[in-house]
């Protein structure tokens, strides 16, 4: 009796360790939590998933469906609660404090030669926090104007190219030009006025965020910082060439007024082409061009799409591996596709598809070479100095409540308070 006892324990035993721990002969199973959410973006995801476990039998990928608009929060406590998923989703500004407090796995010795080289040094740029690399940047989108391309035509105004952008300054007199009887030559959709204003600022110069040789950071908002604002500011308040309306909005909701012909132009994230050629009325004509250039020519920040592998994970290697079969440039460039982004491998960048003329993608992949970390990618207490401080600051100035003056006092002696706190 004794004997069957002992057999029955040892069968209990073996079933659980099989797998889950990676110790018994059961396949390991990996939890990927995909935040994609267009129809096209989520099946891509979904098939690569199935095709991975239809050849690899020995490692199985779970695909967990999550949110873009609760991923920090869900996250967090997932990790708290040791429930994190293996392989995580994410983006690139969302990092900083889970790679600092010790949630994500350093994926510097896990990743393959092939996806180190391929992606190039300036997005990796966006994942790097301290000595570790704890994201794999896969899709990027730089900010475009999406124009009215009748309106342009007929108006006759030179039609930029990445190639011969406009400058801010053209940029500014062109929208005036286009306007006039109630029509707008731009409508700015700033209801997250932040990170707009920082990434496209780069192209003009500007940094905002300044390490010093201790490795904290200061604010310091210079004359290149002002070369954006002032223009968006200039346009909405003395030119009366940018919709005050949309000021507050969101991207989608200016194009109700887009394709009614109210704005000629509206500067959006790349990926709103999808939306545009989906919703445009019939007959429509429209056409991506490049945002203004400023000093630094056509540079502007991003914040790639990521993925990580949670530090809890007890199978890295096998995540690992499964996010190199996902980024493999083929694969990299079904998944921005599917998310009218574009990939950051080199390989994948290269890919006809990208180049049509068609959608604009051929506009947005010349963009490509000029995209650079988001100014604030790397500051501890960004996103409370962003929601506290910053966001009120510019949504007051470029409704043109307060002047540049203070728009510069609260951003730099109210934001360095906020972040001295996260540097004792």
């Amino acid at each position: 009796m004794r004997a069957r006892w002992i057999v029955v324990l040892m069968l209990l035993l073996a079933g659980c360790t099989n797998g889950a721990d990676g110790s018994g002969t059961g396949p390991v199973t990996l939890r990927f939590q995909s935040l994609a959410w267009q129809e096209e973006s989520v099946e891509a995801n979904k098939d690569l998933v199935k095709e991975w476990n239809a050849t690899h039998p020995d490692v199985k990928v779970e695909y967990v469906q999550g949110s873009w608009d609760s991923v920090h929060d869900q996250l967090l406590t997932s990790f708290e609660g040791g429930e994190a998923p293996d392989i995580i989703h994410d983006a690139s500004d969302d990092l900083a404090d889970f790679a600092y407090g010790g949630y994500l796995a350093d994926l510097s010795d896990l990743l393959p030669g092939r996806l180190k080289s391929d992606i190039p040094r300036r997005s990796w740029e966006t994942t790097t926090f301290g000595d570790g690399v704890y994201g794999v940047p896969f899709l990027q989108e730089p900010r475009v104007l999406i124009a009215n391309a009748t309106w342009l035509k007929e108006s006759g105004v030179r039609v930029p190219t990445p190639e011969h952008p406009w400058s801010w300054p053209e940029f500014r007199r062109i929208t005036e030009q286009l306007s006039g009887a109630g029509k707008y030559g731009v409508a700015w959709p700033l209801k997250e006025p932040v990170s707009a204003t920082l990434n496209l600022s780069l192209s003009a110069g500007g940094q905002l965020f300044h390490r010093g040789a201790d490795g904290k950071v200061t604010i310091r908002f210079g004359d290149a910082d002002e070369t954006v604002p002032r223009t968006i500011h200039d346009q909405a308040n003395t030119d009366h060439s940018a919709s005050p309306a949309t000021l507050g909005s969101g991207g989608s909701d200016t194009l109700p007024g887009f394709f009614g012909g109210k704005y000629a132009m509206v500067p959006l994230g790349f990926s709103y082409r999808q939306q545009i050629a989906q919703q445009a009325p019939k007959g429509f004509r429209w056409q991506v061009l490049p945002a203004p250039a400023g000093a630094d020519g056509l540079t502007q920040g991003v914040s790639p799409q990521t993925l990580s592998v949670a530090e809890d994970s007890p199978h890295k290697k096998e995540a690992a591996a499964f996010i190199d079969f996902l980024l493999q440039p083929e694969n990299m460039v079904r998944l921005a596709l599917g998310d009218w982004m574009l990939p950051t491998g080199t390989a994948a960048l290269e890919d006809p598809a990208l180049h049509t003329a068609k959608d604009g993608w051929a506009t947005g992949t010349a963009l490509a070479a000029h995209l650079r970390s988001a100014p604030a990618q790397s500051v501890r207490g960004y996103p409370e100095w962003k929601d506290k401080v910053a966001t009120p600051a510019f949504q007051e100035y470029y409704s043109g409540a307060i002047g540049l003056g203070e728009l510069r006092t609260r951003l730099e002696e109210d934001g360095n308070l906020v972040l001295a706190r996260y540097q004792r």
